[in-house]
């Protein structure tokens, strides 16, 4: 497998780039459209061929890069909640496995961020792999003030799907803020304060007193990626 961590230093958000070393076939997850150029040029490189792009959820501080991604390459694009984001090829769906050459990620829904939230999940020998998008931070979780955002729905997805999944996974966030690149969630477990409040009330009670400020990009982000990030002219 031929893998790659990306990081757009405005936005703080990871791009994760997988693909079959056989087939030369790729994946990129989250993909941020200020960095597309540096996206393209490293498939190129790499003699990749892009099928699919997908978004974890609908971002909040940052544009997509879906939409330039699938002009550019042909791609597929992918996100969740059809009903309102009606620009992707494809809905994601819970359960459901997307091929990317002999590679096999699960899609899992994960709502509680944002009614829209999906993880990724890589079964890759012992040490298989999480793309968490926002439900899952490292030391941390997404917020739930805003998109539909539900603090138990997020509670839920973590303790009955998230830590289900064999505690040597590793973790690989949609952001962080610490310059920390990846986890495990038998790490996370054993030092991340929000997965340490084990009361679904206690849990609420504590999202809700948060007081966090909106993302910056917000107002201009969540409209842009409602269409794939597409840009007007």
């Amino acid at each position: 497998m031929i893998f790659r961590q990306l990081f757009d230093h405005e936005s703080y958000t990871y791009t994760y780039l997988l693909a079959d070393e056989a087939t030369r076939e790729a994946i990129i997850i989250d993909p941020v459209l200020s960095q597309v150029e540096n996206n393209l040029r490293l498939i190129n490189e790499l003699t990749l061929k892009l099928i699919a792009a997908v978004d974890t959820h609908v971002h909040a501080d940052h544009i997509t890069a879906l939409d330039a991604l699938r002009n550019s390459t042909d791609c597929q694009t992918w996100l969740g909640n059809p009903g309102e984001v009606q620009c992707v090829d494809h809905a994601l769906e819970d359960q459901a496995v997307m091929h990317i050459g002999k590679l096999q990620l699960k899609v899992i829904y994960t709502p509680g961020h944002t009614d829209d939230s999906y993880c990724f999940y890589l079964q890759q020998n012992n040490a298989p792999m999480l793309f968490t998008g926002d439900t899952l931070l490292i030391r941390g979780t997404g917020r739930t003030d805003f998109q539909n955002g539900d603090a138990g729905q997020l509670f839920d997805s973590l303790h009955q799907k998230i830590l289900t999944l064999p505690k040597q996974t590793r973790v690989f966030p949609g952001h962080d803020y610490k310059g920390w690149h990846e986890s495990t969630l038998a790490e996370e477990i054993a030092h991340n304060p929000r997965l340490a409040i084990t009361a679904r009330d206690d849990f609420i009670k504590h999202m809700s007193t948060l007081d966090l400020p909106n993302p910056k990009m917000m107002d201009i982000a969540v409209p842009a990626n409602r269409t794939c990030g597409k840009q007007p002219g």
